[in-house]
């Protein structure tokens, strides 16, 4: 249950730092992983993401309204989606960069810069350890 509350504040102080630029942390991510790894499946980016590909679906949804991300069909097999961050994407992961930062700045004021990086190190233990 504490790491779960942790996460959910962590969640609050860089939702709050990004929503000046209209974007959630979540969207954040899923905007810098596009960028990375343009026409990339949606179960592929799940799994980069550690999230459910159903759950991606639906934080992908708004942006696509929004005009930041496409999906098209894969070349291969029509059958699956392939992602592509459009410039307006690209612009609003841009745009939202200095904001991530000042979160990040701010979260790592909060902890301390030795607390923080022990911190950083044990989640990444975590996550290794709990892979399936």
């Amino acid at each position: 249950m504490r790491l779960r509350k942790a996460s959910r504040r962590v969640t609050q102080i860089y939702d709050r730092g990004l929503e000046a630029a209209g974007l959630t942390v979540t969207q954040y991510g899923v905007l810098g992983q596009l960028r990375r790894h343009d026409g990339i499946g949606i179960g592929a980016l799940a799994e980069i993401l550690i999230m459910d590909p159903t759950t991606l679906t639906r934080s992908l949804r708004p942006l696509e309204r929004q005009g930041l991300v496409t999906m098209q069909p894969d070349r291969r097999d029509r059958r699956s989606r392939c992602l592509h961050l459009t410039a307006k994407g690209s612009a609003a992961f841009e745009n939202a960069i200095p904001a991530w930062r000042r979160a990040q700045q701010q979260l790592e004021e909060a902890l301390g810069g030795a607390e923080a990086a022990a911190l950083n190190a044990a989640l990444d233990h975590v996550i290794e350890r709990l892979a399936d």
